[in-house]
């Protein structure tokens, strides 16, 4: 749903696979796979396996400049992580589904899959950067180098693999190193896994070391937070104020999670990082509640969490 090559970005510590989407070389699957629903993130209702209307013939969106102003803020914020490029080039050699209709069902469920793998990929390759988890960094090598045989294997394989125990695999390594990485601050760690936080005030709070993998923080308030250490793993921080915030040595933090949040200029980020474009000067962001998503939103930036 991006078609911006010039954000793409290499894996966190440099990684020799592109993990950004490059939509040169995709077949627009983002806008045909995934169902999504009216709502604050999407101006229609679209079946999955459907094209959006919005798709050109040339797999290109015809309003991709404007995504927002039409109401597409979930397209906006969507990054497949570079699945979209792997599955159109490498799964399938370059078949496109339009011309290869009969392909069609098996490339749109393989694309679900690649998006998945990716994301793995990604936290593998910032968690091995983390020096304090060296004590698993043999079982995270281990974890990679498998995650990226599967990502070369057919559609066939693909389709047979048991994506959730695989995650559960490699997530158990990742929640480790987390810990590792955040023992190294002193005291009780604030432990929200998993936590509904939506619309919740936290401006100012010292999340420091936090654990907030899954957690709901949709609509919060964490402009000027300390955000150091914390694991951000799946957090869904939709329309979430980052206004002054530090997350500057967050854990497992996501492009996409910021395009999808609210910040400004005076948000310290990670420097594996965008600045999201949309974000505002600080006198005009702070406090800033626009458009919360609705509860009928097809989550398509939200990462799956641990």
């Amino acid at each position: 749903m991006s078609e911006e090559p010039d954000r793409s970005a290499a894996a966190p510590g440099g990684g020799h696979r592109v993990l950004r989407a490059d939509c040169e070389h995709c077949f627009g699957l983002c806008c045909v796979a995934p169902a999504f629903s009216a709502s604050a993130d999407f101006a229609i209702d679209k079946p999955a396996g459907h094209p959006c209307p919005q798709l050109r013939s040339d797999f290109r969106c015809g309003i991709h400049h404007d995504l927002r102003q039409h109401g597409f803020r979930g397209c906006a914020v969507y990054d497949c992580l570079g699945a979209g490029q792997q599955v159109s080039q490498v799964t399938f050699a370059g078949r496109d589904w339009r011309q290869d209709p009969q392909a069609a069902t098996q490339m749109f469920a393989v694309f679900a899959i690649m998006r998945q793998l990716h994301e793995l990929l990604w936290h593998l390759t910032a968690a091995l950067t983390m020096a304090p988890a060296r004590a698993v960094h043999g079982e995270l090598r281990q974890a990679l180098t498998a995650t990226e045989a599967m990502t070369g294997s057919s559609a066939g394989a693909l389709l047979d693999l048991d994506i959730q125990a695989h995650r559960e695999q490699v997530n158990a390594v990742l929640l480790r190193a987390s810990e590792l990485v955040r023992a190294q601050l002193p005291g009780a760690k604030p432990d929200y896994r998993g936590a509904d936080l939506i619309g919740v005030s936290l401006a100012n709070a010292d999340l420091t070391g936090a654990n907030l993998r899954g957690a709901r923080l949709i609509g919060a308030d964490l402009s000027r937070a300390d955000l150091t250490l914390a694991d951000l793993t799946g957090a869904d921080v939709r329309a979430a104020n980052l206004c002054g915030a530090d997350l500057a040595g967050s854990l497992f933090l996501t492009q996409s999670q910021l395009d999808a949040a609210e910040g400004d200029t005076s948000t310290k980020l990670p420097s594996s990082l965008t600045r999201p474009p949309q974000w505002s000067p600080p006198a005009g962001a702070q406090g800033s509640r626009r458009d919360a998503p609705g509860p009928r939103s097809h989550r398509a930036g939200r990462p799956h969490h641990a």
